[in-house]
């Protein structure tokens, strides 16, 4: 059982996804125990009591919820592999809806029959895998003809469906009007030079220009840069087919219209799914900010302001990059762990053609510096990196090439940051930031971090600690609030 209600009642009011299965709600007034993510109505504080397994919430005599279903909960005992599957193929169907990927392809990827892989997913979501698949490419097909200038036939074929005429019968049939009659109800102007721009929304309010600040300190020369208040950076995908798809990425505000753009160059219009899934990360758009200052709002009790409404984690759009540059920010400057990684950049990166000023090359994958011919201290060490630093970054890259280590959503942060601590070179600063950044992780506190320190009174790390627990389970985002102050 729980002793940090406040914190946990918070993560369950807030219906967050990133706190299913790491604790379960046993309410009194019904007799039910429940996931996080539950919609049904929100019980009282004082009738919930919070266990850190299903099997403990049972014991207490609680009995499942046939709503929400603990037992599909990732992480929970027997039902954990099962879960992982079904939302890992959730997010491999979203994120490749526009690859033209049949079920049976996705479950050979995720190791299991197509059979198998519907059953599970029914069970799960009530819609079978190919329905989910459909609407994100519907979904899809609708924002491309909306925002777009693309023919409907090359959004029927970025969407994922096989040709216009399938295309036009299925929009026809689920939307009761055709793609060409959607579009004539369009009333803003669409580009025309090939780049596809689309948008995202978000919860306001949004801290656009602090966003941009925090990305343009720690942007990397050739990858990605901050020019008239907008965002871009060079982006590199490889298709399950091993294609590799470059591009470029240019992110914009619409503060009236509480919306990101997103345009994109042409050439990753085969990946465009997962160039949005990457761009939501990093700009935290899944965020409730109301949610999270009914929480933090405490620590302006500390100092006036210190937090502040609208407050989101900068997350990262390439995770290794991110994890890289971590490492070689140790004890060193932003602004010099910025050329570094530049550096790192030039030598190893791959050139890629963007068409924008300044954006030359992507970053390097782990696989590109595990295929470096000796030991990578070799090739790093004129580049000014530390022996010891390269060290770090080599076993990364191979803990990651050989999936010992996972940073994708579905990798449970805990797990993660203690691997990650088993690598010789990485503490639990870098740790904490890569699963707060790399993870998306909302409860990370790097309690050693120096700007953290300078934002608080003085004090131990005991009590730094013991304060923080009031911040939970935001409490990555009371990290940037302490940043900020500064």
């Amino acid at each position: 059982m729980f002793k940090n209600s406040n914190a946990l009642y918070a993560a369950f009011k807030a219906k967050d996804a990133r706190f299913d299965g790491r604790f379960f709600v046993g309410i009194s007034s019904t007799g039910i125990y429940c996931r996080p993510v539950c919609r049904a109505r929100q019980p009282k504080a004082e009738n919930c009591t919070f266990f850190s397994t299903a099997a403990e919430a049972e014991q207490a005599g609680y009995r499942p919820c046939l709503l929400c279903r603990p037992e599909l909960a990732p992480g929970s005992s027997v039902t954990d592999a099962t879960a992982n599957l079904v939302h890992r193929a959730a997010r491999m169907l979203e994120e490749n809806c526009g690859s033209g990927q049949s079920l049976e392809e996705i479950a050979g990827r995720l190791g299991c029959t197509a059979r198998h892989l519907r059953r599970v997913f029914t069970a799960e979501y009530n819609v079978q895998p190919v329905q989910y698949l459909q609407t994100c490419r519907l979904l899809l097909a609708k924002s491309l003809l909306t925002d777009t200038g693309l023919s409907v036939l090359d959004v029927a074929l970025a969407a994922g469906f096989g040709s216009l005429r399938r295309f036009t019968d299925v929009f026809k049939r689920h939307y009761h009007l055709s793609p060409t009659a959607l579009r004539k109800r369009m009333s803003e102007e669409k580009g025309t030079d090939g780049d596809i721009t689309l948008a995202l929304g978000y919860r306001p309010p949004y801290p656009w220009e602090n966003m941009l600040k925090f990305l343009a300190g720690r942007a990397i020369a050739g990858v990605d840069m901050i020019k008239n208040n907008t965002y871009m950076r060079t982006a590199h995908f490889i298709t399950t087919g091993g294609k590799h798809s470059y591009g470029w990425v240019r992110v914009g505000h619409k503060a009236r219209k509480n919306v990101l753009t997103v345009t994109v160059s042409e050439s990753l219009l085969p990946v465009l799914p997962q160039v949005l899934a990457r761009v939501r990360r990093l700009f935290d758009l899944h965020c409730d900010p109301d949610a999270v200052y009914e929480i933090l709002q405490s620590m302006n009790t500390i100092r006036p302001g210190l937090c502040v409404l609208g407050t989101r984690i900068p997350g990262c759009f390439d995770a290794f990059e991110m994890a890289v540059r971590a490492v070689l920010g140790q004890q060193i400057t932003v602004k010099a762990a910025s050329t570094l990684a530049a550096r790192l950049v030039g030598a190893h990166g791959a050139p890629v053609h963007t068409e924008i000023e300044g954006l030359t090359h992507v970053f390097p994958t782990p696989e590109d510096l595990l295929a470096l011919e000796g030991p990578l201290e070799l090739h790093l060490g004129p580049l000014g990196v530390t022996a010891a630093r390269a060290k770090t970054i080599h076993e990364l890259a191979r803990s990651l090439a050989e999936g010992e280590i996972s940073f994708d959503l579905c990798a449970q942060p805990e797990e993660t940051i203690k691997k990650l601590m088993t690598i010789r070179g990485i503490g639990s600063w870098t740790a904490q930031y890569i699963a707060m950044s790399a993870l998306a992780w909302p409860d990370a506190f790097l309690e050693t971090d120096a700007g953290v320190k300078k934002a608080l009174p003085p004090c131990t790390s005991k009590e730094r600690m013991k304060l923080a627990e009031a911040w939970r389970p935001w409490r990555s985002y009371a990290t940037v609030n302490l940043w900020n102050s500064r």
